[in-house]
């Protein structure tokens, strides 16, 4: 079916607003081959009610629902209303009946659908069991010491941590130990023996290497407690969805998870690529009624929306195929990519069929999406043609248009006023409806493509949100869409707990959710904040040549900072305690009783409360001091009603913030490109913990910038962000108590880090100026110098190794790492530096934007990326430090082989310090040589430029001297 045929206006929702401000609720029938009784605006009958444009009531598979035997069709609002009234049917006029089993064809149990139209999970404004707290801390219906009085199994742990065998660490801290007492040394005897033959290369290497040694302590020290986490995924199932006294049923007595997927630009984040992301999400492994996801189109693009759509169709067949035959991963563009056998490890005998059939749909699924932006380009220019025909002259504003005829309210593809990037009303669209309580089987293969008879086919709340933007707002960039993202969830489905990825992050393991609430859930879950997942990328070179895998930081730093108050948030792949965003303490008696300012929204503050407990663990160890009975979510949740969701449109306005601490305290942090280390920091400084999450399987996968350039830019934009926090009350050195003394180090290296790029830049061209000059760092090379660079040098060797063995980093990604710190920190950290500085002290934003670019070769090569050089004013320092290195090589060759007292010692000492420049720099070579070593013409020019110019710079600063016999008459000149 034709893209432009799958949406038909159902209604168009406004109010609640000010003349400033509009806000649009669109509600869209998808119509495809796949029906689901899910999908937004699915078919159904109207109700029979004089005056009332609602539909009538229907059961989990979308078939009409008759409370009275005369089978009057009526809606669920007007159906209360009779009873409240008179009690009487609308259509015979005679009493509804209360109680008992109707038929099978089309009737219903009226209890048992009063009780779950009218729920008590999870929605701001929905009805929870008020838990009354003692004076200890303890719920009602507990035993005094916290133990639930139905507690008659052994308690099981859901988590283990274990610290690393001390046959690795106890070395690990001795080499550190020795390594800093070496250091301390070495830089004394530095201090009290200066060069007096050149103070000026001695000085600056002297405070080169005490800034070094500054840093090493800052980035060494937290990894003192480096720490194992396992789960245990059967414990979880035994105590949250197996039969007990406390849930006979034995449905499941998980948390809710709210999904959060962000994307601004469909032209630079692909809506294939976000659709595969939001396939993954749908097809997890947790309680389909549990799960909720939200994504946020941040530029409001109709593409986006469309493609949204699209996806929630096709996850009718691929979510149950998913399930029946156990798919992993369950990214359909990564599944159908791999290589090797699909059948390996598949026991039915119709897998090949299947697998089959929902390829051949995913291929049509592809042509789709990808043909959306000419099929809206045409729709559009059609209906603008129209228009221009009616009004019989030229439109000036260029319309984009919807299927059914109307306005996108969103950004047009031709921006014009309310319909811009930065100007345009906010967007909420159901696409897919919350799921039943009970599971929903799919027909035989005889009614359908696929036999889904004996598979659960529901689907989980899909919601397209697109807040409001308009002149004159800061809107906070992706901080800002997350909190709007955060306040509608809370309205809508109130999920206690909160995992947000970027639209090129996919769920690679789908049981991630469940590994991520084992820690939530376990005994002390309830002082954890988030829990970190490792981000894992793919399309990443074999070599890693710009280690864009950061496997020292993901599996090395990460793990060490989990032994203390937990790891840093990196953006992404992060389970998040909703109550924890709200800006409270860890949990106490009174904390959430505290007033704070979240907004006007009524719904919103009563839904604080209600996460906070379902966010609790099982109150079933001593341990646990706040926890929740045994059973308490096992109830299900009530559909959306018009209400909830104008509520949940409400806070989605550009103004809602006004008067808050949304972005403050409240959320995601505003006030830096890197709010995610903020956000975290925040919440470490009220003394929440975060923990690391690694398992067999990655949880999540991605995408990440191969191009030399691209990554470049990539480390400046979190650089700049550190220099931010630096200058800000979020720098480690204003922490509250709360925040631990390990912890604070690694935060104010978090911050401090890119200055260490004017170090390091000075440190590289110090072998230079030694071979021009002929002067070394020290006058001579003692034996006591030797002896603690030898020393230095076999602890950075002895700790790398110990790293490589506890972290599981390969010793080339160690080796990799190396050398990209160094081409990031004379390139990216630098001009990080100094932006930083500029925005800070005077308000100035300069942006480092790529020149030029030459373009790849092969398209049928995956790394293709890799070889485009795109030129950019980040490439100057390294340039430049390669040709001064390689000129004062040969110039320091040339002036000692033709000297009258050759000088070996010192020539050798600045030769092997400029080759352990270049060989750190060789990447950023081999990234100028493009494919075949076709170097870029740009990269002659600047090179002869800087060679020119400090050739003429060192002989105007140290000319040669005239011979004897050039004086008499022309003999030549003699090197200094």
């Amino acid at each position: 079916m034709k893209a432009e045929e799958q949406y038909v206006s159902n209604s168009l929702f406004t109010g609640g607003f000010n003349s400033v401000t509009r806000a649009h609720l669109m509600d869209k029938v998808i119509d495809s081959a796949v029906s689901h009784p899910q999908m937004a605006g699915a078919k159904g009958s109207a109700c029979a009610m004089p005056g009332c444009d609602g539909r009538a009531m229907t059961d989990e598979r979308g078939n009409d629902i008759h409370p009275c035997e005369c089978r009057f069709k009526i809606c669920r609002d007007c159906y209360l209303d009779a009873l409240k009234d008179t009690g009487n049917c609308p259509g015979c006029k005679e009493p509804y009946r209360v109680a008992g089993d109707y038929d099978d064809d089309g009737d219903f149990d009226h209890n048992r659908w009063l009780f779950e139209t009218q729920g008590t999970y999870g929605y701001g404004n929905a009805f929870w069991p008020k838990v009354t707290q003692h004076d200890d801390g303890g719920d009602r219906g507990m035993l005094g010491d916290g133990m639930p009085e139905t507690s008659d199994k052994p308690w099981k742990p859901l988590t283990r941590r274990t610290p690393l065998p001390a046959a690795i660490i106890s070395p690990y801290r001795l080499l550190m130990l020795v390594r800093f007492v070496t250091l301390f040394f070495f830089l004394a005897w530095r201090i009290k023996h200066p060069n007096d033959d050149a103070p000026w290369l001695w000085g600056m290497s002297v405070v080169c290497e005490v800034w070094f040694a500054f840093s090493w302590i800052l980035d060494q020290a937290p990894k003192l407690h480096p720490v194992n986490r396992t789960t245990d995924l059967q414990v979880l199932k035994e105590k949250f969805e197996t039969p007990a006294p406390a849930n006979p049923t034995g449905r499941s007595d998980l948390p809710g998870v709210d999904f959060f997927v962000s994307t601004a630009d469909p032209e630079k984040e692909p809506p294939l690529v976000t659709a595969n992301t939001i396939l993954s999400i749908l097809a997890v492994q947790y309680p389909v009624e549990k799960v909720s996801c939200y994504i946020s189109d941040d530029g409001g693009a109709l593409l986006t929306f469309e493609a949204m759509a699209e996806a929630a169709s096709f996850a009718n067949m691929w979510v149950p195929f998913c399930r029946k035959h156990d798919i992993e991963p369950r990214n359909p563009e990564t599944y159908f990519s791999l290589k090797g056998d699909p059948t390996k490890n598949k026991r039915r005998s119709d897998f090949v069929k299947d697998r089959r059939k929902v390829k051949r749909e995913y291929d049509e699924f592809k042509v789709r999406i990808n043909g959306l932006p000419d099929s809206i380009r045409r729709r559009s220019d059609a209906f603008n043609a129209r228009e221009e025909m009616k009004m019989l002259k030229h439109i000036r504003e260029k319309a984009t248009w919807m299927a059914d005829g109307t306005h996108w309210p969103g950004t047009w593809a031709v921006a014009a006023t309310d319909h811009a990037r930065g100007d345009h009303a906010g967007i909420l669209q159901v696409m897919l409806k919350p799921p039943s309580s009970e599971p929903l089987y799919g027909l035989p293969e005889e009614e359908q493509m696929v036999d889904f008879s004996d598979v659960d086919i529901r689907l989980p709340m899909l919601v397209y949100v697109s807040r409001e933007k308009r002149p004159g707002y800061d809107h906070n960039k992706k901080a800002g869409a997350m909190n709007a993202l955060v306040r509608a969830s809370a309205i809508m489905s109130n999920g206690p707990f909160i995992l947000n990825l970027d639209c090129d992050h996919y769920v690679f393991n789908s049981a991630a959710v469940r590994h991520g609430m084992c820690f939530m859930m376990d005994r002390g879950g309830e002082d954890v904040c988030y829990i970190q997942f490792p981000q894992r990328f793919e399309g990443i070179d074999p070599s890693d040549r710009y280690a864009n895998h950061n496997t020292v930081f993901f599996d090395g730093n990460m793990r060490a900072l989990d032994g203390l108050q937990g790891p840093v948030y990196v953006g992404t792949g992060c389970l998040f305690r909703r109550f924890a965003l709200y800006g409270f303490d860890p949990p106490s008696i009174t904390d959430y009783l505290l007033p704070k300012r979240f907004g006007n929204s009524a719904a919103l503050s009563e839904s604080i409360s209600i996460a906070e407990f379902q966010g609790r663990p099982l109150a079933d160890h001593p341990a646990v001091k706040y926890g929740r009975p045994p059973g308490a979510l096992v109830v299900p949740r009530p559909p959306l009603d018009p209400a909830t969701v104008a509520d949940a449109v409400s806070v989605i306005s550009c103004w809602y913030e006004d008067k808050t601490e949304w972005g403050d305290r409240v959320g995601w942090i505003y006030g830096s490109v890197t709010e995610d280390v903020v956000t975290g920091y925040r919440m470490h400084n009220r003394g929440w913990h975060s923990v690391y999450c690694i398992t067999k399987r990655d949880a999540f996968r991605g995408s990440a910038p191969i191009n030399l350039t691209d990554r470049l830019h990539q480390v400046l934009r979190w650089a700049t962000g550190s220099v931010e926090i630096f200058f800000s009350r979020n720098n480690a050195l204003l922490a509250t108590r709360k925040l631990k003394f390990l912890q604070r180090i690694a935060y104010l290296n978090v911050g401090i880090y890119p200055f260490t790029s004017v170090f390091l830049l000075t440190y590289c061209f110090l072998p230079a100026l030694s071979l021009f000059s002929g002067q070394f760092i020290v006058q001579t090379l003692d034996v006591i110098f030797l002896i603690y660079l030898l020393i230095i040098t076999l602890t950075i060797i002895g700790l790398a190794i110990l790293e490589v063995r506890w972290s599981g980093v390969g010793l080339e990604e160690w080796w990799r790492n190396e050398q990209f710190w160094l081409i990031s920190g004379t390139s990216a950290h630098l001009y990080a530096v100094v932006q930083g500085l500029l925005k800070v002290m005077a308000g100035i934003e300069i942006s480092f934007t790529l020149t030029s670019k030459s373009a790849g070769e092969d398209n049928d090569d995956i790394f293709a990326d890799l070889y485009i050089v795109k030129w950019t004013s980040l490439m100057i320092p390294p340039i430049t430090i390669m040709m001064v290195n390689l000129i004062a090589i040969a110039f320091g060759f040339a002036r000692t082989i033709y000297s009258e007292v050759p000088q070996w010692s010192k020539l050798m000492g600045g030769v092997f310090f400029s080759f352990w420049v270049l060989a750190h720099l060789y990447p950023f070579a081999k990234g100028l040589m493009g494919r075949r070593g076709k170097t870029p013409t740009i990269v002659f020019v600047w090179s002869g430029l800087i060679a020119i110019t400090l050739s003429l710079l060192w002989i105007s600063i140290s000319p040669p001297k005239p011979t004897a016999g050039s004086v008499a008459g022309g003999g030549g000149f003699q090197f200094p």
